[in-house]
């Protein structure tokens, strides 16, 4: 170690640096490093670095299989990361109107991980609002023949569509003032509400139209805000254009000194980074929600995505205290679907521990609340948890009437998350009733539909790929398990969701890798989950 840290200072000309007990790097301004660019705790603010290639490229150590395991987990992570910076970059400049500079970071995105649609689609909405109709144009097929031979996939609407985006393009002409906007904005708002979506946007849209017709700042903001909300929540496959418009919505927010929407953009940021296992950026956008909120109600909305960034991750003890806050501030308010929403998270860290009794309290809770609220469109999800408390106890037909109700209803909603929840568990339910054929062809369905979107959440893509792998090695199919395997080790270790990681190594070991399970043992060491550290026993 001494060596190798004066062979440090030697390289960078840095003899103060790399000293003391423990080791500080102490770099100070003139040195930069791609990884801490890239992984820095402010993951959404400084200068691009020119992060390129992999993480400690071409460093193999084979007979040390600590550093190895560490290593491999560690590329995919740090690669994700760059990715995610050069996203933030792109979006950030976009939201200012300068899609010329926005261009660049898109086309490195698209380079650094050219199979995700979603950098292709955020390249084509820089180039069209960059006046470049025809390279976005050109960009769209250049994505959809990639993903059709590569993937075997097409490409979702929302790719397409971007490349009509434009200054303006998508807001209709200006009506009457700022009380049309108002009124606008109000019935957006009713209206996704209510369910009516396409309507409920249009309206959202001439709502920002006529603000800025009229010059409100303030008022511009808030449409923007639950426009952009109503993106990333209302409407799959469009998080990307949310992204955007939110962030517009927290530039004009600060200008005109609206805390509240400013608040709410933050959060809405944080959640999409969430839903995408970009954690560092997801926990740097809620910590400035968090900075600058100051009601109840907005603190129960940052600490129930915290909890959930956090859960996703595997850390547990920070979702547990993340959660237990937005329960309690959510009673304080009164804001009884946000107590339901982070109950139901609650319910899922309790059962991926194994602490049963906990997560029927807490599902039980959350479900008592849907009911009352008459929350149709998240019913699916507490739905699939409950079932899947009912199938590890046994109750097989009561764990059957309940996803039988989340499958219709999440088909019903055309939600790709509660599809996949509720046909993973009748995946497992057709298993438990020794339905081999049937079980995997429910875990085929449930992969299917939560990743048919470019904006899925990747932790349930995740979940359903583990029990898809653990389905076809109970059933001895090896040749069906690796390839789900090896999805779901790159996808765990990019989105940082290290229990996931762990499982995928003990797939392995079934699988017949020597070193799989001593590497899963590592691993899980930061983990706080005593049904894992089971498993690996």
């Amino acid at each position: 170690m001494r060596w190798t840290l004066a062979e440090l200072r030697r390289a960078l000309t840095l003899p103060g640096a790399f000293q003391g007990d423990p080791v500080a790097a102490a770099l100070g301004a003139g040195v930069v490093v791609d990884a801490l660019w890239a992984t820095g705790a402010d993951a959404i603010a400084g200068p691009a670095g020119e992060a390129g290639g992999e993480l400690l490229e071409g460093v193999q150590l084979p007979s040390c299989l600590e550093f190895e395991s560490w290593l491999l987990v560690a590329r995919h992570r740090v690669s994700a990361a760059v990715e995610a910076r050069l996203r933030q970059e792109a979006v950030t400049l976009l939201a200012a109107g300068d899609a010329d500079q926005a261009i660049g970071y898109a086309s490195r995105a698209v380079a650094h991980n050219p199979l995700d649609e979603g950098n292709h689609e955020l390249l084509v909405r820089c180039l069209a609002v960059s006046g470049d109709q025809a390279a976005a144009l050109r960009q769209v097929e250049v994505c959809a023949d990639l993903l059709r031979r590569e993937l075997g996939m097409d490409p979702s609407p929302a790719l397409r569509e971007a490349a009509t985006a434009g200054p303006g393009s998508a807001m209709a002409s200006p009506l009457g003032g700022r009380a049309a906007a108002v009124s606008q904005l109000d019935a957006g708002r009713a209206a996704i509400a209510a369910g009516a979506v396409d309507a409920g946007m249009q309206c959202l849209r001439r709502a920002v139209t006529e603000a800025a017709h009229c010059r409100d700042d303030a008022l511009r903001a808030r449409a923007l805000a639950t426009l952009g909300g109503a993106l990333v929540h209302a409407v799959r496959g469009r998080d990307n254009e949310g992204a955007v418009v939110l962030e517009e919505a927290i530039q004009l927010a600060g200008r005109a000194g609206d805390r509240a929407t400013a608040v709410t953009a933050h959060r809405e940021l944080g959640f999409v980074e969430v839903q995408a296992g970009r954690r560092r950026t997801a926990d740097a956008w809620l910590a400035k929600a968090q900075a600058i909120a100051e009601t109840d109600a907005e603190l129960a909305a940052i600490f129930g995505v915290r909890g959930m960034n956090a859960s996703d991750a595997g850390d547990y003890p920070a979702a547990f205290g993340h959660l237990g806050e937005s329960v309690e501030r959510a009673a304080a308010c009164g804001d009884h679907r946000q107590r339901a929403w982070s109950l139901s998270l609650l319910a899922r860290a309790y059962l991926l521990r194994g602490e049963r009794g906990e997560a029927a309290r807490a599902v039980g809770a959350s479900l008592e609340l849907v009911h009352e609220q008459r929350w149709l469109a998240f019913l699916p999800w507490p739905q699939s948890l409950r079932a899947e408390l009912d199938l590890d106890a046994g109750d097989v037909d009561g764990a059957a009437d309940g996803l039988a109700h989340a499958w219709a209803l999440a088909c019903q909603l055309g939600d790709p998350c509660w599809e996949g929840m509720a046909a993973r568990g009748l995946g497992r339910l057709h298993a438990a009733r020794a339905d081999a054929p049937g079980a995997t062809q429910w875990l085929g369905e449930a992969s299917r539909r939560c990743s048919r979107v470019p904006d899925r959440y990747q932790w349930v893509h995740g979940y359903v790929l583990d029990a898809a792998i653990g389905a076809a090695l109970d059933q001895d199919q090896p040749d069906r398990a690796r390839p789900l395997l090896d999805a779901l080790a790159a996808l765990a270790a990019r989105c940082d969701m290290r229990e996931l990681v762990v499982r995928a190594h003990l797939h392995r070991a079934r699988l017949g890798d020597p070193t799989a399970r001593a590497s899963a043992r590592l691993l899980a060491a930061g983990v706080d989950n005593p049904a894992l550290h089971d498993l690996l026993t």
